[in-house]
């Protein structure tokens, strides 16, 4: 039997393998954008359970760099976590440590997104606001051409999530945008 995972528990096991701001900042982002992908999308039932994948997708990424997606299976199995969340948050290292391949919505999103919200949270540190609020798709499109910016953000992944949504590329960059302007606030707000 599956484990009922709240927030408050969900966020217990996300700080009991990391404890670096900036991955529980980055997992805090993906929580908000992945909520808000879920309410644009049409799965406002699911809004809980898309925030919770963004929020452990990189659960064994601090401790375990070398088993990515790997030994965050081992550990949500161990504690009898629901199989859905499992896959889900393993499937976005499709391709690069694991050959779970993205096929619901919202794997296809967290795949998507997840070096999306990094680059685009890279580019909002060169900005004097130091903020997403004033950032615009282009100046996003700029940063993206640029390989030497973010170079660790692989323009490869993101494209292959957009092509995966089968939408064009300014549009997950603007959609992903939005979500970030509407969580920014709260993922500000965290001091770890």
């Amino acid at each position: 039997m599956s484990e009922v995972l709240t927030r408050e528990s969900a966020w217990k096991l996300l700080t009991e393998y990391n404890s670096d701001e900036f991955h529980l900042k980055h997992a805090l982002t993906l929580e908000g954008v992945m909520k808000y992908f879920a309410e644009d999308l049409g799965y406002g039932d699911e809004v809980e359970f898309w925030g919770l994948v963004g929020l452990l997708h990189d659960l064994d990424f601090e401790k375990y760099p070398d088993e990515h997606c790997i030994k965050s299976q081992e550990i949500m199995r161990e504690r009898g976590l629901d199989e859905r969340l499992i896959r889900a948050t393993a499937s976005h290292g499709y391709d690069i440590t694991v050959d779970i391949k993205p096929e619901h919505e919202m794997e296809k999103v967290l795949y998507s997104v997840d070096e999306l919200t990094g680059l685009i949270g890279a580019a909002a540190l060169m900005r004097p606001s130091k903020s997403v609020q004033d950032m615009e798709v282009k100046s996003v499109k700029k940063k993206y051409k640029s390989s030497g910016f973010a170079a660790g953000c692989s323009r490869e992944v993101i494209q292959k999530g957009a092509d995966m949504l089968g939408w064009e590329l300014a549009d997950l960059i603007q959609k992903t945008l939005l979500a970030m302007k509407a969580c920014e606030a709260k993922v500000a707000a965290f001091e770890g």
